[in-house]
């Protein structure tokens, strides 16, 4: 299981056959190939994160007010109330200091994004919410759709964003473990 990143980096582990599932929650890398939302998308990952970085001495007074809780999960979620203060300053601070950042940047710029998928011999579910800012359904999932996983378990989360799993903790683990639950 994984989101974003990691939903393609599951996908890569199970074209490798070292998965039995996967949940992918809005999966990085699946633009149509002509796309130019993923090269600005990737630009946008730049910006925000030299933006974290200036933040950084910060993170606990912005997380301290309702207006700065939403700020900082404008992006990523549509449901924010509940997201306790610690997690998103967490979470702001690793993004401030992800030093992995920039390489894996370079390499999506330089290498595009691929998948073995007639190699996936596992079932797959494929969790994107409409609300999503950062990987916009159904464009950033073009490929995945329509070539690599047509077959695969689809859900769509109505107004939902890009983690579901901090948007709506609780239905994404029961679409999970409903998934991956022998």
């Amino acid at each position: 299981m994984g989101n974003s990143l990691g939903g393609y980096l599951a996908l890569q582990l199970a074209a490798r056959g070292r998965a039995e599932s996967v949940v992918a929650l809005a999966p990085a890398g699946g633009w149509a190939e002509d796309e130019e939302s993923s090269s600005e998308t990737l630009a946008n990952f730049r910006t925000m994160q030299r933006y974290l970085k200036a933040a950084a001495a910060h993170v606990d007074r912005i997380v301290a007010t309702v207006d700065g809780r939403r700020r900082a999960t404008s992006l990523i979620t549509s449901n924010f109330e509940h997201i306790p203060s610690e997690l998103l300053a967490h979470q702001m601070l690793g993004v401030a200091n992800c030093e992995a950042m920039e390489p894996m940047i370079e390499s999506a710029l330089r290498d595009g994004w691929s998948l073995d998928a007639e190699r996936i011999g596992c079932p797959v579910r494929v969790i994107w919410g409409t609300g999503d800012r950062i990987l916009s359904w159904p464009s950033a999932a073009a490929r995945y759709r329509s070539d690599w996983l047509p077959h695969a378990d689809w859900i769509e989360l109505e107004g939902i964003g890009h983690c579901p799993q901090l948007d709506v903790p609780l239905e994404t683990a029961q679409l999970i473990l409903g998934f991956t639950s022998p």
